[in-house]
Order: C-alpha cells, then sequence, then structure tokens
C-alpha cells in the first residue's frame, strides 16, 4: 500500500511516517521503480503500536523501548511492566502538578473583580511568586 493508504489504516498522520522513517521507528519501506514509498500489513502494525504509544503518553524513546522489548519473545513481560508503571507514575505526578496549577489559577481568577488592567488581580498573579503548597 501506498503512504496515504498506510495513514488510513493506522491512523498515522503521513508526514508523522516520514518522520519516523527518518529517526528510525519505522524502518524505510521498500520503494517502488519511480520512488512511491509500498508500505506491508507489519508496517501498519508498528504504525498503530507507535501510535497508541504515543496516546498513552509514552516518549519516542520509551516507544522505541516497548519495541524493542515486543520484538523478543523470549524476555519476559517484566521490563514491560516496569517501563510501564514508571510512566504511570511520571503521569500521576504530571495529574498532580496541573492540579496545583488549576487550583492557584482558580484562586487568582476569583481573587479577580473586574477592574482597570492596573488593579488586574491575574496580571497582578502573574508577577508574584506562586505561594508555597
Amino acid at each position: 500500500m501506498k503512504i496515504s493508504e498506510a495513514a488510513t489504516a493506522s491512523g498515522c498522520h503521513l508526514e508523522t511516517i516520514r518522520y519516523y522513517e527518518r529517526i528510525g521507528l519505522l524502518p524505510g519501506p521498500v520503494r517502488t521503480g519511480n520512488g512511491y514509498r509500498v508500505y506491508g500489513h507489519h508496517d501498519v502494525a508498528r504504525l498503530r503500536f507507535i501510535t497508541r504509544g504515543r496516546e498513552l503518553g509514552f516518549s519516542l524513546s520509551e516507544i522505541r523501548d516497548l519495541m524493542r522489548l515486543a520484538e523478543d519473545p523470549d524476555l519476559s513481560c517484566g521490563d514491560v511492566d516496569r517501563l510501564a508503571r514508571h510512566h504511570l507514575a511520571e503521569i500521576r505526578e504530571r495529574q498532580a502538578e496541573l492540579q496545583r496549577m488549576a487550583q492557584e489559577l482558580e484562586r487568582t481568577i476569583a481573587d479577580c473583580c473586574g477592574g482597570r488592567r492596573g488593579t488586574c488581580a491575574i496580571l497582578s498573579g502573574l508577577q508574584t511568586p506562586a505561594k508555597p503548597v
């Protein structure tokens, strides 16, 4: 299949497919005599794997590690489990940080009395250091 068909089948934008080829996440495809890229079902499966990993927030480096682990049938899934647990801990850390940010922004917005820009609590809040948690 052509790159546009692989993009449709995998849910991955065609420019992203080219990028994944450039960085080595996806092997360079076979090319036809006129230079068109030709992709197979294995390529589409790999693109789906990468796309799903990105949807779950894994970095490209982590996805590369996961693909390396997926390609070795003799490995225990313990390494995959450790990587996934570490990633989940990072997500929870980011959630907590986002919650702190939302609370601070809510507080700043609540302090706004709708006055003039010179007395704007929101702009003033951006100029002062955050309160310790």
